[in-house]
Protein backbone atom coordinates (compact mmCIF):
# COMPACT_ATOMS: atom_id res chain seq x y z
CA UNK A 1 0.00 0.00 0.00
CA UNK A 2 2.93 2.69 -0.76
CA UNK A 3 1.71 5.16 -2.83
CA UNK A 4 2.94 5.23 -6.41
CA UNK A 5 2.16 8.80 -7.33
CA UNK A 6 0.85 11.04 -5.17
CA UNK A 7 -2.13 13.34 -6.23
CA UNK A 8 -0.98 16.38 -8.52
CA UNK A 9 -2.07 18.98 -5.62
CA UNK A 10 -1.70 16.83 -1.97
CA UNK A 11 1.06 19.51 -1.26
CA UNK A 12 3.91 21.59 -2.60
CA UNK A 13 6.81 20.81 -4.76
CA UNK A 14 9.26 23.20 -3.70
CA UNK A 15 12.00 24.22 -6.36
CA UNK A 16 15.52 23.47 -4.12
CA UNK A 17 16.92 27.10 -6.19
CA UNK A 18 14.19 29.65 -4.99
CA UNK A 19 14.44 28.20 -1.41
CA UNK A 20 16.11 31.07 0.84
CA UNK A 21 19.48 29.47 2.38
CA UNK A 22 18.96 30.89 5.94
CA UNK A 23 14.96 31.03 6.38
CA UNK A 24 13.06 28.23 7.67
CA UNK A 25 9.58 28.05 6.33
CA UNK A 26 6.08 26.57 7.60
CA UNK A 27 4.15 24.21 5.62
CA UNK A 28 1.07 23.60 6.17
CA UNK A 29 -1.01 21.59 3.83
CA UNK A 30 -4.68 20.76 4.49
CA UNK A 31 -5.77 18.89 1.00
CA UNK A 32 -9.62 19.53 -0.68
CA UNK A 33 -11.95 16.52 -0.52
CA UNK A 34 -10.97 16.08 -4.14
CA UNK A 35 -7.73 15.19 -3.21
CA UNK A 36 -8.35 13.36 -0.42
CA UNK A 37 -10.65 11.28 -2.91
CA UNK A 38 -7.67 10.67 -5.29
CA UNK A 39 -5.25 9.74 -2.08
CA UNK A 40 -7.87 7.42 -0.73
CA UNK A 41 -7.89 5.43 -4.25
CA UNK A 42 -4.36 5.22 -4.26
CA UNK A 43 -3.58 4.03 -1.24
CA UNK A 44 -6.69 1.47 -1.59
CA UNK A 45 -8.45 2.69 1.43
CA UNK A 46 -12.44 2.88 1.66
CA UNK A 47 -12.36 6.58 2.61
CA UNK A 48 -9.97 9.30 3.98
CA UNK A 49 -12.28 11.65 5.66
CA UNK A 50 -9.46 14.47 6.98
CA UNK A 51 -5.70 14.88 6.48
CA UNK A 52 -3.74 17.75 8.21
CA UNK A 53 0.14 18.17 7.82
CA UNK A 54 1.41 20.63 9.68
CA UNK A 55 5.64 21.23 10.11
CA UNK A 56 8.67 23.28 8.76
CA UNK A 57 11.26 22.97 6.48
CA UNK A 58 14.88 24.74 7.01
CA UNK A 59 18.09 24.69 6.31
CA UNK A 60 20.41 21.71 7.34
CA UNK A 61 23.88 23.31 6.99
CA UNK A 62 24.96 25.36 3.67
CA UNK A 63 23.06 22.94 0.95
CA UNK A 64 20.89 20.20 3.07
CA UNK A 65 16.98 20.65 4.27
CA UNK A 66 14.97 19.19 6.86
CA UNK A 67 11.68 18.60 7.37
CA UNK A 68 10.08 18.47 10.73
CA UNK A 69 6.09 17.70 11.17
CA UNK A 70 3.29 15.72 12.27
CA UNK A 71 0.52 14.49 10.03
CA UNK A 72 -3.27 13.64 11.57
CA UNK A 73 -5.09 11.83 9.20
CA UNK A 74 -8.66 9.99 9.74
CA UNK A 75 -8.79 6.94 6.93
CA UNK A 76 -11.38 4.38 6.59
CA UNK A 77 -10.51 0.56 5.74
CA UNK A 78 -11.80 -2.76 5.04
CA UNK A 79 -11.58 -5.19 7.99
CA UNK A 80 -9.22 -7.86 6.69
CA UNK A 81 -12.16 -10.53 8.61
CA UNK A 82 -15.61 -9.22 7.49
CA UNK A 83 -14.41 -6.72 5.22
CA UNK A 84 -16.63 -4.40 7.12
CA UNK A 85 -15.53 -0.75 7.18
CA UNK A 86 -12.71 0.17 10.01
CA UNK A 87 -12.01 4.12 10.80
CA UNK A 88 -8.96 4.73 12.66
CA UNK A 89 -6.70 7.93 13.32
CA UNK A 90 -3.67 8.09 12.58
CA UNK A 91 -1.08 10.45 14.11
CA UNK A 92 2.47 10.68 12.70
CA UNK A 93 5.56 12.45 13.29
CA UNK A 94 7.81 12.69 9.97
CA UNK A 95 11.27 13.97 9.66
CA UNK A 96 13.30 13.55 6.68
CA UNK A 97 16.74 15.38 5.62
CA UNK A 98 17.56 16.21 1.56
CA UNK A 99 21.10 15.85 1.58
CA UNK A 100 23.59 16.82 -0.96
CA UNK A 101 26.10 14.84 -0.56
CA UNK A 102 23.53 11.23 -0.41
CA UNK A 103 25.84 8.42 -0.93
CA UNK A 104 23.90 5.63 -2.03
CA UNK A 105 25.24 2.39 -0.33
CA UNK A 106 26.75 -0.23 -2.99
CA UNK A 107 27.24 -3.83 -2.29
CA UNK A 108 24.91 -7.08 -2.29
CA UNK A 109 24.03 -6.82 1.30
CA UNK A 110 23.57 -3.46 3.05
CA UNK A 111 22.08 -3.17 6.66
CA UNK A 112 19.40 -0.71 6.46
CA UNK A 113 18.74 1.31 9.79
CA UNK A 114 15.67 1.22 11.42
CA UNK A 115 14.40 4.98 10.90
CA UNK A 116 15.53 6.23 7.30
CA UNK A 117 15.36 9.80 6.99
CA UNK A 118 17.94 10.97 4.70
CA UNK A 119 17.07 11.35 0.68
CA UNK A 120 19.64 12.93 -1.65
CA UNK A 121 18.85 16.46 -2.98
CA UNK A 122 17.51 17.05 -6.41
CA UNK A 123 16.39 19.91 -7.95
CA UNK A 124 12.70 19.95 -6.08
CA UNK A 125 11.71 18.79 -2.64
CA UNK A 126 8.09 17.05 -2.98
CA UNK A 127 6.21 17.50 -0.12
CA UNK A 128 2.93 15.97 -1.23
CA UNK A 129 5.40 12.65 -1.65
CA UNK A 130 6.56 12.32 1.55
CA UNK A 131 2.88 13.12 3.30
CA UNK A 132 1.53 10.75 0.84
CA UNK A 133 4.31 8.05 1.87
CA UNK A 134 4.05 9.17 5.36
CA UNK A 135 0.79 8.15 5.54
CA UNK A 136 1.21 4.99 3.78
CA UNK A 137 3.99 3.52 5.92
CA UNK A 138 1.22 4.50 9.33
CA UNK A 139 -1.65 2.22 7.82
CA UNK A 140 -2.56 -0.41 10.32
CA UNK A 141 -1.49 -3.00 8.00
CA UNK A 142 -4.47 -5.40 9.21
CA UNK A 143 -7.13 -3.36 10.11
CA UNK A 144 -10.01 -5.41 12.17
CA UNK A 145 -13.66 -4.45 12.83
CA UNK A 146 -14.46 -5.05 16.58
CA UNK A 147 -15.30 -8.41 17.37
CA UNK A 148 -13.71 -9.86 14.37
CA UNK A 149 -11.92 -13.07 14.34
CA UNK A 150 -10.99 -15.19 12.09
CA UNK A 151 -12.42 -18.99 12.79
CA UNK A 152 -10.51 -22.20 12.73
CA UNK A 153 -10.80 -23.92 8.64
CA UNK A 154 -9.45 -26.91 8.56
CA UNK A 155 -8.85 -28.58 4.97
CA UNK A 156 -8.06 -32.31 4.47
CA UNK A 157 -8.18 -34.90 1.96
CA UNK A 158 -11.12 -37.04 1.94
CA UNK A 159 -11.24 -39.70 4.80
CA UNK A 160 -8.27 -38.07 6.73
CA UNK A 161 -8.78 -37.03 9.82
CA UNK A 162 -8.07 -32.55 9.72
CA UNK A 163 -5.20 -31.13 11.27
CA UNK A 164 -6.04 -28.53 14.10
CA UNK A 165 -4.87 -25.67 16.43
CA UNK A 166 -3.54 -28.14 18.62
CA UNK A 167 -2.52 -30.55 16.63
CA UNK A 168 0.50 -27.79 15.44
CA UNK A 169 1.55 -27.40 18.64
CA UNK A 170 4.08 -30.29 19.28
CA UNK A 171 5.16 -29.08 22.85
CA UNK A 172 1.58 -29.13 23.82
CA UNK A 173 1.90 -32.96 23.41
CA UNK A 174 5.21 -33.07 24.81
CA UNK A 175 4.14 -31.25 28.38
CA UNK A 176 1.42 -33.60 28.52
CA UNK A 177 4.03 -36.66 28.03
CA UNK A 178 6.30 -35.01 31.16
CA UNK A 179 3.10 -34.55 33.15
CA UNK A 180 1.63 -38.05 32.67
CA UNK A 181 5.46 -39.21 33.66
CA UNK A 182 5.75 -36.71 36.83
CA UNK A 183 2.40 -38.26 37.98
CA UNK A 184 3.86 -41.97 37.40
CA UNK A 185 6.68 -41.00 39.57
CA UNK A 186 4.84 -40.27 42.11
CA UNK A 187 3.14 -43.24 42.42
CA UNK A 188 5.81 -45.20 42.47
CA UNK A 189 7.20 -43.40 45.39
CA UNK A 190 4.47 -43.24 47.48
Amino acid sequence: MTPDAPPAHLGPVLRVADLAKDETRDIEVEPDAETLRALADTLDLVDLRKLRFTGELRPLGRRDWRLTGHLGATVVQSCVVTLAPVTTRVEEDVARNWVADFEVPDGDEIELPETVEDEPLGTEIDLGGVIAEALALALPPYPRAEGAELGETAFTAPGEKPMTDEDAKPFAGLAALRDKLAGDDDETDG
